[in-house]
């Protein structure tokens, strides 16, 4: 194996490893798993320069998932897209599709850094950013001017 693959190995495993503490789950195949999947359902809503950016600025095999995917031709709000992910696990409700999804996107968010992050958000439908782990960037407005 080449020096960077090592590099971009360990990546894909930090990352993994990430979710697995944040999601709590008791292995990191079952973080990876989960990360695979919700990986391949952001990769088909979120398109353009952001797609391209996300996609290097997470390790290859990440990167991979997310620019493999067909692109969405309905954006789905963050409520359909948790209600899509609980299809495709196994035993999973909206409540713990939900907390798979908030690990993963939350952990991807910290990964990404706060610029990407913002940019993929504001790609997408309201509802997204309590997924990133974030809140609602009008929200924070109201508050501000509440004050």
């Amino acid at each position: 194996m080449t020096k960077r693959g090592t590099t971009d190995s360990a990546r894909w495993q930090e990352l993994t490893e990430s979710v697995r503490e944040m999601g709590q789950y008791t292995t990191r195949a079952e973080a990876e798993r989960v990360t695979r999947i919700v990986l391949s359902a952001l990769g088909g809503h979120v398109t353009g320069d952001e797609r391209v950016a996300l996609a290097q600025a997470l390790p290859r095999e990440a990167g991979r998932v997310i620019a493999s995917q067909i692109p969405a031709t309905h954006p789905l709000t963050a409520r359909e897209f948790v209600e899509s992910i609980a299809t495709r696990i196994e035993g999973a409700t909206p409540a713990t599709a939900r907390w798979d999804v908030s690990s993963v996107l939350s952990t991807l968010a910290e990964t990404i850094g706060t610029t990407l992050t913002t940019r993929i958000l504001a790609q997408l439908p309201p509802g997204y950013a309590l997924l990133f782990g974030r809140a609602e960037l009008a929200t924070t407005a109201n508050s501000s001017a509440a004050l």
